[in-house]
């Protein structure tokens, strides 16, 4: 039964393809929206932490229908970076990756936004005192000291993007091969007689890259707390 085909490898490997792209592209825009919301003071603030959870409320169905409209050939986004940059993101993979960090996103600024807000403004005000300019104190007080919740945003925004659907299925389809991940693949099957089997062994995949990524985050987090 858990005998794995050439197949279930090829959809993992996508799924985790889609996942890695999605989570790293998204850090350092996180890590900037986290410290925006945690440490500014500014008109619209609450405006914008609403925009950036918008995703978690909305039906999936929604968020993916408007990365179509948007990033589809003929939205003002997509048809520009097809006309421009030859870029197409509707119905391919990297559209999947999109989806994916779109709907995770909320979840890591969550997460980055938590950790820094922990950081004691003290440290940094005693940087500040002997003479690092912002940016420094930045990358060598705040961002250390909030490694851990950085690690943790980034476990998080990965698990999300694997296990992304509704959004997907709306944005890029469900294409074998190009589009179809983990989560896709077993809903297929799943309405297909005789697929308990396979779904059985693509769950599998799933609950095992899930635990290795929560185990490999913990291990990272403690290591970095014991440095810190």
């Amino acid at each position: 039964m858990f005998e794995w085909t050439a197949d279930d490898l090829q959809i993992l490997t996508l799924s985790l393809r889609v996942a890695v792209v999605a989570t790293c592209a998204s850090v350092p825009l996180a890590v900037a929206i986290a410290l925006l919301l945690a440490r500014g003071r500014f008109v619209g603030r609450g405006l914008l932490n609403a925009l950036i959870h918008l995703p978690l409320v909305l039906p999936p169905v929604v968020t993916g229908y408007f990365l179509l409209r948007l990033f589809g050939r003929r939205g003002p986004i997509g048809a520009w970076l097809d006309e421009t940059l030859g870029l197409v993101f509707a119905f391919r993979w990297t559209g999947a990756a999109i989806a994916a960090a779109v709907m995770g996103f909320p979840l890591m600024v969550r997460a980055i936004r938590l950790s820094i807000e922990s950081v004691d403004a003290r440290l940094e005000e005693a940087a500040s005192t002997l003479g690092a300019a912002p940016f420094w104190t930045l990358m060598t007080v705040t961002l250390p000291l909030a490694l851990p919740g950085i690690l943790s945003g980034m476990v998080l925004g990965f698990a999300k993007a694997l296990g992304e659907f509704g959004a997907t299925i709306t944005f890029v389809s469900n294409i074998p091969g190009e589009t179809q991940t983990l989560a896709l693949a077993i809903y297929t099957l799943t309405q297909s007689p005789g697929g308990d089997a396979r779904v059985l062994r693509l769950a599998a995949l799933s609950i095992i890259v899930s635990l290795v990524a929560l185990v490999i985050s913990e291990a990272l987090s403690r290591r970095v707390t014991a440095k810190t």
